[in-house]
């Protein structure tokens, strides 16, 4: 090994150990890290890449894809040739060993270790605490009652969300809206949102967006139903802004697009929630969720009949399995509850009611 490569080692050896140490201390992280380098960083990502119409992640992805592959196809005909040996499987562990230190001090440097900061419940300073069947009751009404008030506004201006450049442009003014009449933390510059290269795929996967930490771009799949890629775009905004844990990202989609002029950001984003607090209401009592299905206005009840069948369209085995994987990626990022991390949102948004008051909703 070249002393170059030995003086590599170190380095990325010592930061692993760095970051993993800093990781224990949410409140460094909080201070240094997510409202101090983070945002430098993260700026400077969206500056490099955001100027490219496509989406250069996902091109980065592809790589590692064709990479991946190809040193499998090399691997097998090394085994087929007999050809594998100790040194072989030495170098072959130090290389792996390599490059996931790599790939561990990019990924937390540049965004994972959001997900040890306090996050935005300490900023907002909100009481997140498990609520009653009573609250939660409460929340499906208020969202009801707003979905059924914004329902003809957001019809109207609804063509023009199939317009990728008027979808980012929208979710942008969201959070310049949020920014300037709530909370300045909330601000978002030189955006990096970009339609999905894999929107396709991402129908049998089963994803409405993501987030790439290596390159800073915001990534819809543009070829979901169209009403609800706003709250989808605001919530992978949310990540940019450095809300990682997926209820975060949630709760911060939701106040920018809840402060959107376009009616029909509003709506994606009540439409989304009522989505949550009724999947865990009708776990709870399902003869109050079908009533509650019956009291919205007609074009509601329609745009939830499509969305349960666009659902049914596209499952299959593939999507339940990838999902169970991403449930525990979020698992070992401090979101033990997995996937159910997202539905975690409605805590954060009857916390965020009682303080503000339920009228602000």
């Amino acid at each position: 090994m070249s002393v170059r490569r030995k003086i590599t080692w170190i380095g990325l050896v010592a930061l692993a150990a760095g970051i993993k140490s800093l990781s224990f201390f949410p409140a460094a992280v909080e201070r240094y890290y997510s409202t101090g380098i983070y945002l430098f960083l993260s700026r400077l990502q969206r500056i490099l890449f955001g100027w490219m119409p496509f989406s250069f992640g996902d091109l980065l992805y592809l790589a590692v894809i064709i990479w991946l592959i190809a040193a499998l196809i090399r691997t097998v005909r090394a085994l087929i040739g007999r050809k594998i040996g100790r040194m072989w499987l030495l170098s072959f562990v130090r290389r792996s060993l390599f490059v996931a230190l790599w790939v561990y001090v990019l990924f937390n440097g540049l965004w994972g270790l959001n997900y040890d900061r306090k996050g935005i419940a300490y900023q907002l300073q909100l009481k997140v605490h498990p609520y009653s069947t009573f609250e939660l009751k409460y929340l499906s009404e208020a969202l009801v009652l707003r979905l059924n008030s914004l329902d003809s506004l957001a019809r109207v201006n609804r063509s023009p969300l199939d317009h990728h450049r008027y979808l980012f442009s929208g979710a942008v003014t969201a959070y310049d809206s949020l920014a300037a009449l709530t909370d300045g933390r909330f601000r978002y510059l030189s955006p990096s949102v970009k339609s999905s290269l894999f929107s396709y795929i991402g129908l049998y996967i089963g994803y409405g967006g993501y987030y790439n930490p290596f390159t800073g771009e915001a990534q819809v799949n543009t070829r979901q139903l169209p009403f609800t890629q706003p709250y989808t775009t605001c919530h992978e905004m949310g990540h940019q802004l450095g809300y990682a844990r997926e209820n975060e990202a949630n709760f911060a989609g939701y106040l920018a697009a809840k402060s959107s002029p376009d009616p029909a950001f509003r709506y994606s984003a009540y439409f989304d929630l009522w989505l949550y607090a009724t999947a865990e209401m009708y776990a709870r009592d399902s003869s109050y969720v079908k009533e509650q299905v019956t009291r919205l206005h007609p074009g509601i009840r329609q745009d939830y009949r499509d969305q349960r069948a666009f659902a049914r369209k596209y499952a299959n085995p593939l999507e339940t399995r990838v999902w169970q994987l991403y449930g525990g990626y979020l698992r070992a990022n401090r979101q033990p509850k997995g996937i159910v991390t997202y539905t975690e949102v409605t805590a954060w948004l009857i916390a965020y009611m009682e303080k503000v008051g339920w009228d602000k909703l």
